[in-house]
């Protein structure tokens, strides 16, 4: 039916039919997927959930006389050095040091990310390896984004096509990535907002790629590679959805275009500092299957529910679940109804989709053709062979 360049021509113009994934879904229950797909040139998804695997790659600058940066501390919290003198990789999840080597997990990579991305400054420590070009052994300073040379994100597992939902079978309170799991499943937590998730609506990756532009914490961003812990084989219902965790996407974007809205540093009880982030895929409208992939509800789309409290890398389920149960905010698990909770917020995932609708619209945002698809065919590999020492 459509091009991606054809459709740009029509962005370019201000004459492109943009809907959200959620708009979509109505009128396709209103008018069916063939004359909705003539309506349509581009569909908007969001999400905004907590992505931990994230980080960012910061160039400070030469100082004078130079230095080799070889340990390094951004608010506190350590920061990679083992690349060029001053380059530096700032992991979202790095807890804070204490002046006497304890942790301080308040506080992490994610809110320094989210404090340099909102203009606040930073105060940077280094030690470095003096050598006879980089003379220099200290060096402390504050910074903003403004007057660092590069500062941009690099994640490397965003987008989880599909996830898991949380509880605890055992005896006593658990503290996960989810949050906390109260024991004789006392509660049930989710991280995935479902039919407005952008690879659930793309469940073959037919539409997604490298060099996919996207709505990244409020600038533009691309589509790196494949995400780590990449498991397209997952199973999959027959409308081509995975019944758990599969595809996931690395993300790269200029962190000094974004917006501290859309990204937030957060914190895990007794699990540790994470970062909260929102991302928007585009989906071009190219033939009526598009339309029809993005028709998919949340009674479509179901979830595993996993046992905690078994400290293996396979965990019991307690079955499947719908996004439309969780989305309730009650489930049935063995005949008990549990109350239920989302970590990814339903709001600003809708907002994310609205907001990269809007620069479709009006012409600020333009799609790109990937340059190579997402492989669809790699499994997962597990460390199974360790030795205790």
């Amino acid at each position: 039916m459509r091009t991606i360049a054809e459709i740009n021509e029509k962005i370019s113009r201000k004459r492109a039919i943009v809907w959200t994934v959620e708009e979509l879904k109505a009128r396709v229950a209103e008018i069916g997927v063939t004359k909705t797909a003539k309506e349509v040139d581009v569909i908007t998804t969001g999400t905004f959930e907590p992505m931990e695997s994230s980080g960012a790659i910061i160039n400070l600058g030469h100082t004078d006389p130079p230095i080799k940066i070889r340990r390094c501390w951004l608010d506190g919290v350590p920061v990679y050095a083992g690349f060029g003198a001053v380059d530096l990789y700032l992991g979202a999840s790095c807890p804070v040091d204490s002046l006497d080597g304890e942790e301080v997990r308040e506080r992490g990579g994610g809110h320094v990310i989210e404090d340099l991305i909102a203009g606040k400054s930073i105060q940077v420590r280094a030690v470095g390896q003096v050598t006879d070009c980089y003379p220099r052994a200290t060096f402390e300073t504050t910074v903003t984004r403004d007057t660092i040379n590069q500062f941009y994100l690099f994640n490397p597992r965003n987008l989880y096509q599909n996830f898991i939902v949380g509880v605890n079978g055992g005896d006593r309170p658990l503290h996960t990535y989810l949050g906390p799991l109260q024991p004789r499943v006392g509660n049930a937590v989710y991280s995935n907002p479902g039919s407005l998730s952008p690879l659930l609506n793309d469940p073959d990756l037919q539409l997604v790629g490298i060099g996919t532009r996207i709505f990244l914490a409020g600038g533009i961003g691309y589509v790196a590679w494949e995400g780590t812990q990449h498991f397209p084989l997952q199973k999959r219902l027959e409308n081509r959805t995975p019944i758990g965790p599969s595809a996931t996407l690395a993300l790269i974007g200029d962190a000094k275009q974004m917006d501290a809205r859309w990204i937030r540093g957060c914190y895990f009880k007794s699990y540790g500092p994470s970062l909260m982030m929102g991302v928007g895929v585009p989906l071009p409208v190219l033939n009526t299957g598009v339309v029809e992939r993005c028709a998919v509800q949340d009674k479509d789309l179901v979830a595993p529910i996993v046992d905690f409290s078994i400290p293996r890398r396979v965990r019991p389920t307690f079955g499947l679940v719908s996004y439309a149960q969780l989305k309730s905010g009650r489930v049935t698990i063995e005949g008990r109804t549990v109350r239920v909770a989302s970590l990814a917020s339903l709001f600003l995932s809708r907002q994310v989709a609205q907001e990269l609708k809007q620069w479709i619209t009006e012409g600020k945002f333009t799609l790109a053709e990937p340059v190579a698809p997402i492989p669809m065919e790699r499994s997962f590999l597990p460390q199974d062979r360790w030795t205790e020492f």
